[in-house]
């Protein structure tokens, strides 16, 4: 383990093997970081924290800190983060808030590029990329190998669909199917994203179904959607990523603003 003698480390935090905390950096007590982490120069991570093996956290990353939510009122909640993530300078990262679950979830393999914000009670699955400045409102949800390019904003409550792809500058306010390449002011989905899926070891008949499914879905009226992905259920040879994609767009549909996550919010309005 090494510990740079300016980095502040709390005595009741858990540090893994082989951990090593540059000059300035500041660690909580509630903290626990795991084997093979690097944690580089003026970084601070706090609160409820906990961070998995051989991650790499850049100069002045915050992690852990309060919640940005008005109703939140010092309530015991966490983040959670898994293994071998890159978070690079000026990223911030929230815990989570009562009302959200109480958690924030980063998973593995992520990349988090310079200025990108991930608010609270977000889930980040794994293979996730932000580029630089993207912005995360909160209990929003990335699934796995989504690729968010630079000075994205995303409305709270979204779902990012596995393996889409979305272009810079966009503003997301709906979910976004997976698959999908999706672009522009306002955002509108272009096509299927052929290079993504060949990057992660999609095969031809897997991308060519894909996008046979994309011509039948998007490029058709709203009823003739509807028909489409009552007659895709019912077929018994559809593959996995067919049926996740009916599945997204079945959810989003329940969102009262095309967002499912929201559905959540409003259910529980509907309880208390």
């Amino acid at each position: 383990m090494k510990i740079h003698k300016s980095a502040i480390v709390h005595p009741d935090a858990v540090l893994g093997e082989e951990v090593e905390i540059g000059p300035f950096s500041i660690i909580g007590a509630n903290v626990t970081i795991g084997e093979g982490t690097i944690i580089k120069n003026h970084v601070t991570i706090t609160g409820n924290t906990s961070i998995g093996k051989n991650n790499i956290i850049h100069p002045n990353a915050v992690l852990g800190a309060e919640p940005q939510d008005l109703k939140y009122r010092g309530e015991c909640t966490f983040l959670e983060m898994g293994d071998n993530n890159v978070v690079r300078e000026g990223v911030t990262i929230n815990a989570g808030t009562a009302g959200g679950g109480s958690k924030t979830v980063v998973g593995d393999n992520n990349f988090f590029m310079a200025c990108a914000h991930v608010a609270h009670d977000c889930i980040i699955e794994d293979n996730v990329l932000l580029a630089n400045g993207v912005l995360l409102g909160g209990h929003i949800m990335i699934e796995r190998g989504a690729k968010l390019m630079g000075l994205v904003g995303i409305q709270p409550f979204v779902t990012i669909g596995r393996y889409a792809y979305v272009g810079g500058h966009t503003r997301i306010v709906q979910d976004v199917p997976p698959y999908v390449i999706i672009e522009g002011h306002p955002a509108k989905i272009r096509q299927v994203n052929v290079v993504g899926l060949e990057r992660e070891g999609f095969s031809k008949e897997q991308i060519d179904e894909i996008k046979n499914a994309f011509r039948v879905l998007f490029r058709s009226d709203e009823l003739n959607r509807s028909k489409a992905m009552e007659e895709l259920e019912r077929q018994n040879d559809v593959s996995p990523e067919i049926r996740h994609l009916v599945t997204f767009l079945r959810n989003a549909d329940k969102g009262k603003f095309g967002r499912y996550r929201e559905s959540f919010r409003y259910s529980a309005i509907t309880t208390n």
